[in-house]
Formats: C-alpha cells, sequence, structure tokens
C-alpha cells in the first residue's frame, strides 16, 4: 500500500510539473500583452483615431480578442517545447523571448512613441522573429510551430496596417 501512495504522488508531481511548463509562459505572454497595453492605453483613444487607416482596419473590439487567442497560443506553444526532449531548446527559447521583446516594443515604437517608421521598422524585425520561431519549431514540435499560425496570420495585417498608415498619415 505505501508503495502505491509514493507512486501516485510522483505522477501527481509530474503532472503537475508538465501542467506548469504550460502555464507558467501562456502567464507570462498576457502579462508582457497587459504591460504592453499601458504604454498605449492614451494613444490609442487620442492619437490612432485621427490617423488614416484602410477600410481593413478591424474594429476596435477585434484587437484584445485577436491577442487573447494569440497570447494563449504562443505561451503554449512554448510550454510544449519547454516540457519537450528537443535538442535545440535553449536556441528556440531564445527565439521566442526575442519575438516577445520585439512584440513589447513595438507598441512602444507604434503607440507610445506615435512613431509609424519605428513601429513599422519594429514590426518587420517582428515578422522575422515569429516566422523563423514557427519555422525552427516545426520540424520536432509540430504543434508548436501550427499554434504560430494566429499570430502569423494577425501579424500579416498588423504590419499591412502599420505600413499604410506610415505611408498614409
Amino acid at each position: 500500500m505505501g508503495n502505491h501512495k509514493i507512486i501516485s504522488k510522483n505522477k501527481t508531481n509530474i503532472h503537475m510539473r508538465k501542467f506548469l511548463y504550460i502555464l507558467i509562459p501562456v502567464i507570462i505572454c498576457f502579462l508582457v500583452g497587459f504591460t504592453a497595453s499601458h504604454f498605449q492605453s492614451e494613444s490609442i483613444q487620442t492619437w490612432y483615431p485621427t490617423l488614416n487607416k484602410p477600410a481593413i482596419t478591424p474594429p476596435n473590439i477585434a484587437f484584445p480578442i485577436a491577442w487573447n487567442i494569440i497570447y494563449l497560443c504562443i505561451g503554449i506553444s512554448i510550454g510544449l517545447i519547454l516540457k519537450s526532449k528537443e535538442r535545440n531548446k535553449k536556441f528556440i527559447t531564445s527565439l521566442f523571448i526575442i519575438q516577445l521583446f520585439l512584440n513589447f516594443t513595438w507598441s512602444i515604437s507604434f503607440f507610445y512613441l506615435q512613431n509609424p517608421l519605428f513601429g513599422f521598422i519594429n514590426i518587420i524585425l517582428l515578422d522575422l522573429a515569429v516566422l523563423y520561431y514557427a519555422l525552427k519549431c516545426y520540424p520536432t514540435q509540430k504543434v508548436s510551430g501550427i499554434l504560430f499560425i494566429p499570430y502569423i496570420l494577425w501579424l500579416s495585417l498588423a504590419t499591412y496596417l502599420n505600413a499604410y498608415i506610415l505611408i498614409y498619415n
């Protein structure tokens, strides 16, 4: 009976550790997004509405919905990498950190500094980092790469919007 309790407790600890490998990155992603939102909130209310934007600009409500889905997906993506036996785990984690940093600094470049040129340079670097991360994950951790597809699609739209605003304002 005693060994059964020890084995059961060990299994519970293993499951909890695996869960934390996913939960902690998701929380970090949401914290980065939450922090970035504080840098952009004033400009979203005062500066952004005055800009010329393309007809395909999503309604304001779409942005927090999209970003919540994206942060959840990318947090799970890196969590799966962290709990894997991936031999390039450190390199892929570094790529993830770089793209998350670029994600955060885009809000500062574009909204806080109200500088579409800096934002555009930043988002091009972000696009490259996100694509590179997804391509490096996919061969061995397909789900991690696939979880970046919503992010890639949203960034494609955001890059277009940033370019349009840069050109027409």
